[in-house]
C-alpha cells in the first residue's frame, strides 16, 4: 500500500457535490483538494462497465495530465428489483440535453419499480469506488457500500443525486434530509474513504 505524501490532491470529478464531500474529508490531513476543472481538462470517456474500471480511467487521466496525485470516485445506486440498475450508469440515467436531471432519473427508477409491481421494501445499495492514482501509473482502490431502501415521494433537499429517495437501513431520514455530517459518517463514500485514509493517509 503506497502512502500519500503530498499536500495537493486533484479531485478527478466535475461533480460539485462530490468535490465538497471529498474536500471536507481530506482537509484534516493538511491536503488541499484541487478540482480537475481548475486545469481546464474535459472528462475522459468512461468506457468500462464496472465502478473500478471507470474510477481508474478518471484518476489516471487526471494524474497523467496534471502531474499530481489524483483521486476519482465512481459511484452509483444499485436497485435489487432492477437487477442492479442503474449501477455504473446512474449519472447517465440523469442526462438530458440541458444537463443532469436527477429528479427525472429518480422518477424513472420509481416508475420502473411500479411497472414491475416490485414488492416493498424496495431495497437498494449505494456503492462507491475510490481510485487514488499517481503520475507514475500506480494506484490504490478502495470500495464502500451502504444498504437501504427507496422511498417515494422524494424527501429532503440536502445531498445530491439519488439522496432524496434513499433511506439507509435503521434510519428515519433519507440522505436528502439528513444533516451532511451525519450522512458523511455513514455513506458509501465515507466507508471507502475510511479505507483510503487507513491505507494511504493515517
Amino acid at each position: 500500500m503506497r502512502r500519500f505524501s503530498g499536500d495537493k490532491l486533484v479531485i478527478a470529478s466535475h461533480n460539485k457535490g462530490k468535490l465538497r464531500e471529498i474536500s471536507a474529508l481530506v482537509a484534516p490531513f493538511g491536503v488541499t483538494a484541487i478540482p480537475v476543472t481548475d486545469f481546464g481538462l474535459e472528462e475522459p470517456e468512461e468506457t468500462e462497465d464496472t465502478f473500478v474500471g471507470n474510477a481508474r480511467i478518471k484518476a489516471h487521466f487526471a494524474a497523467r495530465e496534471t502531474g499530481l496525485p489524483a483521486l476519482s470516485d465512481d459511484s452509483g445506486i444499485m436497485v435489487d428489483a432492477l437487477d442492479g440498475a442503474p449501477g455504473v450508469y446512474t449519472a447517465d440515467w440523469a442526462e438530458t440535453p440541458a444537463g443532469r436531471d436527477f429528479p427525472m432519473a429518480m422518477k424513472k427508477v420509481w416508475d420502473l419499480l411500479e411497472a414491475k409491481h416490485a414488492p416493498e421494501p424496495r431495497t437498494a445499495h449505494f456503492c462507491a469506488t475510490l481510485c487514488l492514482a499517481w503520475p507514475d501509473g500506480h494506484d490504490e482502490i478502495f470500495e464502500g457500500r451502504v444498504s437501504g431502501r427507496l422511498v417515494w415521494p422524494m424527501r429532503g433537499e440536502r445531498g445530491f443525486g439519488f439522496d432524496p429517495v434513499f433511506l439507509p437501513d435503521g434510519e428515519t431520514e433519507t440522505f436528502g434530509e439528513m444533516d451532511p455530517a451525519r450522512k458523511h459518517a455513514m455513506s458509501h463514500r465515507a466507508e471507502a474513504f475510511a479505507k483510503l485514509v487507513a491505507g494511504c493517509f493515517a
